[in-house]
């Protein structure tokens, strides 16, 4: 019993390092990938760099409101768990 609860441990540390990391990446790439393409049709249009700033600070402000959104409900399922387990 114990080894099992030890590899759920486990399980549940590598996932969570797992998340962080994809998290990271979201956060970091998206908003590069969408201030590039900001880039080449400011190139493009010739209109300065206003595209590609507000397409990467468009996509920073929509990736941290994801995340923030996922991070409530996964917390409200969580405090919903521990609140039924209580209660038993």
């Amino acid at each position: 019993m114990d080894v099992e609860r030890e590899q759920q441990d486990n399980r549940d540390l590598n996932r969570g390092f797992s998340d962080a990391m994809a998290h990271a990446v979201e956060l970091a790439l998206t908003p590069a990938i969408f201030g590039f393409v900001g880039y080449l049709l400011d190139g493009w249009l010739g209109t300065g760099p206003f595209l590609m700033l507000g397409l990467g600070l468009f996509t920073v402000v929509y990736v941290a409101w994801r995340m923030m959104k996922g991070y409530d409900a996964e917390m409200q399922v969580r405090e919903r768990a521990l609140f039924d387990r209580r209660s038993r």
